[in-house]
This record gives structure tokens, C-alpha cells and sequence, in this order.
């Protein structure tokens, strides 16, 4: 099977960065499942339209006085 075709899942970290993750592999240390599975185009697309600020999350929120978001 191509890797294009294999399912994947959203994953996000901490700092609240998103990627993408083959779902047959063991999660990464620093990373949890988002929620979303699909092909690779369509993980790539709900990242797109879920993480507008690709700031690291500490630095959104040094930017707003520590507040959280």
C-alpha cells in the first residue's frame, strides 16, 4: 500500500503544534491523538483548517501577559 493511502491520524503536542501520524505506528513521546483520522490529504486538510496560529503555544501566551487562550 502506498503511504498516501494508509490511514493516518492528527496528532498535537503540548505547545499545540499539529502533525500527522501513520495510525499502525505507536503515538510519539510529547504528542496525543487529536481525533481526526483519514488519509493523508484529508489529516493535511483538517490541520489546515484547525491551526490557524502556528505559534508555539508558551509563545501566544508571553505574547498575551501569560494569559491562557
Amino acid at each position: 500500500m502506498s503511504s498516501d493511502k494508509l490511514p493516518y491520524g492528527v496528532v498535537v503536542n503540548d505547545e499545540g503544534q499539529y502533525s500527522l501520524w501513520p495510525t499502525h505506528r505507536p503515538t510519539p513521546v510529547g504528542w496525543q491523538p487529536e481525533g481526526f483520522q483519514g488519509t493523508r490529504e484529508e489529516c493535511l486538510a483538517h490541520i489546515r483548517a484547525v491551526w490557524a496560529d502556528m505559534r508555539p503555544l508558551s509563545l501566544r501566551r508571553a505574547m498575551n501577559g501569560g494569559a491562557d487562550e
